[in-house]
């Protein structure tokens, strides 16, 4: 099974949330990383769905989960997804490619990842220009 996970909202590392804690708690870290992608902020958390110009990149983190069978469970069920919930989910979990800062030498190495995909409609949402969610709690606090 696939034992990455790509980040980019409250989950990421340095935020005060339980499902971070529980993530760092039972994750290693690999690092800052990339992937094609809108982030919109949907209430005090982002969402992300596919990128519409080359430009567009969401900025994250990467862990590789310890026993991802249980914890993908966990995160699912924080997240909205997985067996048994009503559809459409606000998120799915799909595989994809990211990108991290730095790679071995220093330079950056492409890798699946999972990730959770918003899955609802965003054209009532905000857009997230800067593909950071940082920004945002930057620029409300």
């Amino acid at each position: 099974m696939l034992d990455r996970l790509f980040v980019y909202g409250t989950l990421m590392r340095g935020y005060d949330h339980p499902m971070a804690r529980l993530l760092s708690d039972n994750a290693d870290y690999l690092g800052a990383a990339t992937m094609p992608g809108r982030l919109y902020q949907v209430r005090h958390y982002p969402g992300l769905i596919a990128a519409t110009a080359a430009s567009d990149l969401v900025f994250g983190d990467v862990f590789r989960l310890h026993r991802p069978a249980e914890l993908l469970v966990q995160l699912d069920d924080y997240e909205g997804c997985g067996d048994g919930r009503d559809q459409p989910a606000q998120y799915r979990r799909e595989v994809a490619r990211v990108t991290l800062a730095a790679c071995g030498e220093g330079e950056p190495g492409e890798l699946e990842a999972f990730v959770y995909i918003y899955n609802l409609d965003v054209t009532q949402l905000r857009h997230i220009a800067s593909g950071r969610f940082a920004d945002v709690v930057a620029a409300s606090g």
